[in-house]
């Protein structure tokens, strides 16, 4: 009997089947298809919460003659007088306001509506940060993007070749450290990549493109011009004149991808082993003794290291081993502009 009772209890009547239709329909989405309208259909991008959003698209659909007035404003739940709703003209508080967030945008083009109306509120002004975010839409303000850095970079005038032999591809960088006290010091390295030979290692203050090219010219004296320069797209790299002179004496350019470094791969193993054996070891508290310094340790690695690489010789025994290279042809002897007042200063 109980069994029955439950049984029969279960059972809902069409009154309340009908009742609880009603109920899904007025928990429907206020975007969607209205059952009552046959015919209307809102496709809204997002979800109409507010009674402007609201208003919009009820302004919108009665545009397009869609439906009347009243059933849009019955569909979307709007009171008729929001939908008439019409904004007064501003007051002169309110224009002083707009005046003022003006000023401060244009003073400040990188704060938000958060910084603007906080100091909107420290000038004595009754805001809230939505009401300025308001304001600021409305009269078209906003932060201007930020605009991405160009990286300059060199123009190459060689493929990526693999040194075979000696003054085949040459490759120089920077490495940078400090003195005891705090002074910058920046390092050029000259390297050849087949002999692995360390042609210049000049530290100073600061290097700028006609130094770098200076001592591009000695070691090129010393040791005789290569056909390829590898480098990254530094500054003092893909200087004009440094472009210039190396192609008016057939050297070849290679640079690197930016953020690349591995593919300078020679210069930043010897920067590797020059920081962990010499950098990292050495106090050096003056520009004077950090030159003595590393050209002792420039000696140390081209005559007396013994190189994985090389059958453990230093470079000079595995150079010294190799056909002799030929001295330097029609190189072009530096002009004015490129650096010439600098080899005074060269030791």
């Amino acid at each position: 009997m109980e069994a029955a009772v439950w049984a029969h209890g279960d059972q809902r009547s069409p009154a309340a089947q009908g009742a609880g239709t009603g109920e899904r329909r007025a928990q429907e989405d206020v975007g969607g298809r209205d059952a009552q309208e046959p015919g209307v259909v809102l496709c809204m991008r997002k979800k109409a919460l507010s009674p402007a959003h609201r208003r919009a698209f009820a302004h919108e659909v009665v545009g397009k003659v869609m439906c009347s007035q009243r059933a849009v404003c019955r569909i979307l739940r709007l009171a008729r007088s929001t939908f008439s709703y019409r904004g007064g003209p501003p007051t002169p508080a309110e224009e002083q306001l707009r005046k003022r967030l003006h000023e401060l945008s244009v003073a400040h083009p990188r704060y938000g509506y958060r910084r603007i109306a906080a100091l909107l509120r420290q000038e004595g002004w009754r805001v809230g940060k939505r009401h300025i975010q308001r304001l600021r839409r409305a009269e078209g303000l906003r932060v201007p993007p930020t605009k991405r850095k160009v990286i300059r970079r060199g123009l190459s005038t060689g493929l990526p070749t693999t040194a075979t032999h000696r003054n085949h591809v040459w490759t120089w960088d920077f490495i940078a450290d400090a003195t005891v006290r705090g002074g910058a010091l920046r390092i050029l390295t000259i390297l050849d990549e087949h002999t692995r030979e360390c042609h210049v290692l000049r530290v100073d203050r600061a290097l700028r493109a006609q130094d770098v090219l200076a001592w591009l010219q000695k070691a090129i004296e010393e040791q005789g011009a290569p056909e390829y320069l590898r480098s990254d797209n530094g500054s003092e790299f893909i200087a004009k004149i440094v472009q210039r002179w190396l192609a008016e004496n057939h050297i070849k350019t290679i640079y690197i991808e930016p953020g690349s470094p591995w593919q300078n791969d020679f210069v930043e193993s010897f920067h590797g082993r020059f920081r962990d054996e010499c950098l990292n070891r050495e106090q050096l508290w003056t520009l004077t003794e950090a030159r003595v310094v590393i050209g002792d340790y420039r000696y140390e690695y081209n005559q007396r290291r013994p190189h994985s690489r090389l059958g453990y010789l230093s470079p000079a025994r595995f150079a010294a081993q190799l056909s002799p290279s030929p001295a330097p042809v029609g190189l072009r002897p530096p002009s004015a502009g490129d650096g010439q007042n600098q080899n005074q200063k060269l030791t």
